[in-house]
Order: structure tokens, then sequence, then C-alpha cells
């Protein structure tokens, strides 16, 4: 099932995240059970040759993968497409010209720009051509600063641009506030609110990242659709806290940052 065809079902999604670069360990996110995968080349510790064989392990396990980019280059975000993601996540996006310059490099002419090179993305899907491949893309928004605030409508009005992805750490830091995952403080929340408020005004989709599943159960009641909760590199190291903190009767430290 397409990430199109996810949402349309008007349900809330639940998407893995990866930040080691191993197509084994992307392989293992797939099979979890999440409705989609994200291989996150901006904070993860991930690059172009790790990102291929994991997108080639995600495509085995028939789980919808993003490519979240480094930035808005549009080289970074065509080159996550030709490698076969059936999305992208853009950050730091601030502006109606930069949400533009996101979309143009997901869309082929006359939509957009996006250059004619599908080297693994024809392999994806019979008759790929660049009408299906519109169709398909799915291009995701993150508002995370104040500038971006203040751009809110103008961003979401741009033709193309799927939904929004928040990254509640950066917005927390850009508006004077300490980085929280959780967003505990009212401000905090009231960005976020009126994020998915907006996104909800045009029918797009609100996505956030989150720590915890407790703060991934409050923002789907809310009305978010796109939710993440931690990471691979997470869970591989709570796994192994919690193991050692049954053996030897004391708690370490597991850090909840919401990567």
């Amino acid at each position: 099932m397409t990430l199109r065809e996810l949402w349309d079902r008007g349900e809330p999604t639940v998407g893995g995240w990866c930040v080691i670069p191993s197509p084994f360990a992307a392989e293992l996110m797939g099979k979890a059970g999440y409705d989609w995968v994200c291989i996150d080349t901006q904070h993860g510790v991930i690059g172009y040759d790790q990102m291929l064989p994991m997108l080639q392990a995600l495509s085995g396990t028939g789980t919808p993968a993003f490519v979240r980019v480094p930035w808005n280059q549009p080289s970074d975000i065509m080159k996550a497409l030709d490698a076969g993601a059936d999305g992208v996540i853009v950050p730091m996006v601030n502006s109606e010209e930069e949400a533009r310059r996101a979309v143009g490099a997901c869309r082929y002419p006359p939509q957009g720009y996006r250059s004619w090179g599908p080297t693994r993305a024809a392999l994806q899907t019979t008759g790929f051509g660049p009408e299906s491949a519109d169709r398909a893309v799915v291009c995701v928004v993150m508002i995370e600063t104040v500038e971006g605030m203040a751009a809110l409508d103008e961003i979401l009005a741009v033709p193309g641009v799927d939904g929004v992805y928040v990254g509640p750490n950066d917005l927390a830091v850009t508006h004077g506030m300490k980085p929280d995952a959780t967003a505990s403080s009212p401000e905090h929340r009231r960005l976020i609110e009126t994020i998915l408020q907006a996104c909800e005004r045009r029918g797009l989709i609100a996505g956030i990242h989150c720590a915890g599943p407790e703060t991934a159960i409050r923002w789907r009641e809310a009305g978010f659709r796109m939710l993440n909760v931690d990471n691979d590199a997470v869970f591989l190291r709570g796994g192994a806290a919690r193991v050692l903190e049954l053996l030897r009767g004391v708690k370490g430290e597991v850090a909840k940052t919401g990567y």
C-alpha cells in the first residue's frame, strides 16, 4: 500500500525511524509492522552510499520509505527519489519560496523541475513515468522556526505540499525554549496546535516527532496522522539498558530526546 493510500483511509499512521547506517536495521524496522519507515540523512549518521541499500532493504519488506534529506537542496531531494524513496521530508522550510523549491524538486516538468533519471525508482513500479511519479511522490515539509511559523499559511498554500512534519525540538529552540519533544510547556503546545489546525483547514497531513508512546497517543488524539516514536538507535540502547538494569539492579540513563 502506498503512502497516499494509507492517508486516504483517514487513519493515523505510525512510522519507524532509522538513524543507524545499516540495511539490516532498516529491514528490521520495515518488518516490525510500521506503516512507513524514514531513513534520516539529516541527523542520522547515514550518507547516500548507506541510504541506497537501506532503501533496497525496505523494498523487500513492502513498507513505504521516506527519506529525510539533509537540507532543502534540490540535488539531495532528487537523489533520494531517484534511489527509490516514496517520499521526502524536507527540514527547515521557512517561506513560500522555499516550499516551492522543495516541491519543484519532487515533480517533473511542467509541475516542477525534477531532472529525469529515475535510476532505481523506475524499477519499483511497472510503467514508471513522469505523471505516475508526480502522483505517487509525497513531499512533506518541516516547519520548525519563527520564520516558518510566520509564513505558515503561505507555505501550506503551495500546490504540491502534501503535509507538514513538526520537529518539536527545533521549534522550541528557535522560539527561545529548551529542546523538548514532549512539548510540556503551554506555549510550545500552542505552536504545534497552530500547525495542526492549519493543516486540517487545508486537508493536509500533519505529522510530528514524538518522545515515547504517551506523547504519540496525545498527538494522535489531537488529530496528527503521521506519528513517529523514537528510532532504531534509541531502541537498541534502551533494550540493552533494560537488560543490564535487570541483571545489575541499577537503572541506567537512556536519553529521551524524540530522536
